[in-house]
């Protein structure tokens, strides 16, 4: 898997390109800043960019930026975007773009290093990656009389790992129920949210997103 990183502070440049190496994919290239990016994009065409949101040479959104116009550029390129912070605006720019892999983790959450390359390479096949307090936060600042106030405890969790790409199996793992509690939970959440039922897990993860306004 051919990887392109963008990413300022080098130390975790650096320390992304050993993980990434270290689990057999190719950095073909990593930039330091916004400009770089999108000409380092089309020249390589990767399996997958890594992108930090905020990049120099303004520290806003260079990185989405590049990113998106990579993806016009080269519709369908998988992008994995790393962020600091929820940035809901960011999160919308990039989804609105149904071609290809995406992906939306926190930095301060990237703590396994083998969840983290799975992400990638779930990306890369064409998967949805989004990070669970991603989703938590952006539910949150929903108003209380939205659809999803209806929603269980349990099951925004179920949405959360939905979020994450999860498949029922493995959101029954994490949750320590059954899988058929699982596919319970899931055609409740989608009857609640006026969503139709969707056996493809990318596909649930996009349409509970669309409803989330991203």
């Amino acid at each position: 898997m051919r990887v392109v990183i963008a990413e300022d502070l080098a130390l975790l440049r650096d320390g992304l390109t050993r993980l990434l190496t270290a689990f057999d994919c190719e950095v073909v290239d990593a930039v330091d800043n916004g400009p770089a990016l999108l000409p380092a994009l089309t020249r390589h065409r990767p399996d997958i960019a890594v992108v930090d949101v905020r990049l120099p040479p303004t520290f806003t959104d260079e990185g989405l930026r590049a990113a998106i116009a990579a993806r016009a550029a080269l519709p369908g390129l998988p992008v994995l975007v790393l962020s600091q912070h929820v940035e809901q605006l960011y999160a919308r720019e990039l989804l609105s773009d149904r071609a290809g892999g995406i992906g939306y983790l926190l930095k301060d959450r990237i703590s396994h290093v083998r969840q983290f390359v799975d992400a990638v390479r779930r990306v890369a096949a064409g998967g949805t990656v989004i990070d669970q307090e991603v989703v938590t936060q952006l539910l949150a600042r929903r108003g209380h009389d939205e659809p999803l106030a209806a929603l269980t405890a349990r099951e925004r969790e179920v949405l959360g790992l939905m979020a994450e790409g999860c498949s029922n199996a493995a959101i029954a793992g994490r949750l320590f129920v059954t899988e058929k509690a699982v596919s319970k939970h899931i055609n409740s959440i989608l009857s609640k949210l006026d969503l139709p039922p969707a056996d493809d897990v990318n596909r649930r993860v996009l349409a509970v997103l669309t409803y989330l306004n991203l």
